[in-house]
């Protein structure tokens, strides 16, 4: 694995991202690539790089797993802004990246998502056909997320909230930086939290696996986008590509049950599929093994299928 900092004509910061190259790799050769994306809060180390990146390189792809900007080891500031359209931009610069690569070929590019960075990814595919091929795992689209749950069923009053708290940092207020999870389980349930994606997303950040550039935290004063912002915009007529989505049968509060099956019927796609992990939850599909080993079953020969 290396590590690189990625920075494009027209960036302001660099983006970091560690590239997982198959065993026996030869840089002569040409190979088909995947974009690997880290979920909301997450960062490189953690599933998508680690368990899926891993995966996919074992399996003959070179991986890059970028980390999102202004967060993890990439740039920009101030810090922990969750802005869904410079996440899809991100991604579009690691593809002009990746196609750069003497060892990449160009035409044989997919993209994979986890959770929110299913979302994104979803949205990538939309609008960039360099993208060959899509897979998102436990997928959600944030900005349904965030006018739901993560608003309380009150969007407008967070769009409020961000504007009075955008007004008093301006004025010389401190930030605010919300967190998504609790300190533990046990402190989660002290409080009242019962739903199973806030329990078990606690689990993995706070013990599965911790990670330095993990976030779980959000900057409030420039939360607002997200609120207005849709994954899935358009993808009757323009998501073209082939798909699949990966979630399990066990549905929680962040929605990645509703989102798939959503997705996976609104697209355009004509080869698409739905593959369904029964007995699992969302957080089950990022580092449990027997899930995990259920979806790369599917995910691998679907890449091997369309990119060769």
């Amino acid at each position: 694995m290396e590590t690189v900092r990625i920075r494009n004509p027209g960036m302001y910061w660099d983006i970091a991202a560690n590239i997982h190259v198959p065993p026996a790799f030869d840089a002569s050769k040409r190979y088909p690539a995947v974009i690997s994306n880290h979920p909301i809060g997450s960062c490189k180390e953690q599933t998508a790089g680690n368990v899926y990146g891993e995966a996919l390189a074992r399996a003959g792809f070179v991986v890059i797993v970028p980390d999102a900007s202004f967060q993890g080891a990439s740039g920009g500031s101030p810090r922990w802004i969750e802005d869904p359209e410079q996440r899809v931009k991100d991604y579009r610069d690691v593809i002009d990246y990746a196609q750069a690569l003497p060892y990449v070929d160009p035409e044989r590019i997919g993209i994979l998502g986890i959770c929110g960075g299913g979302g994104y990814s979803v949205k990538a595919t939309i609008i960039d056909k360099r993208i060959k091929a899509l897979v998102t795992i436990t997928g959600v689209n944030f900005g349904r997320l965030f006018r739901e749950g993560f608003s309380a069923f009150d969007p407008v009053a967070a769009l409020e909230s961000m504007a009075a708290q955008r007004s008093a940092q301006i004025a010389g207020g401190d930030e605010r930086v919300n967190n998504f999870l609790p300190a533990s389980v046990e402190e989660g349930k002290a409080v009242g939290i019962t739903d199973i994606d806030v329990l078990e997303a606690t689990d993995y950040y706070r013990n599965r696996c911790v990670a330095e550039g993990s976030g779980t935290r959000m900057l409030v004063s420039h939360g607002a986008p997200a609120i207005a912002w849709d994954a899935f915009a358009f993808a009757e007529t323009l998501l073209i590509q082939p798909m699949m989505v990966v979630v399990g049968d066990k549905p929680g509060g962040f929605g990645a049950y509703r989102d798939g099956l959503e997705i996976h019927g609104r697209a355009a796609s004509t080869d698409k599929e739905l593959v369904v992990v029964e007995g699992s939850s969302h957080y089950d599909l990022y580092d449990q093994p027997e899930p995990v080993g259920e979806a790369l079953e599917k995910l691998i020969p679907f890449f091997e299928k369309h990119l060769g």
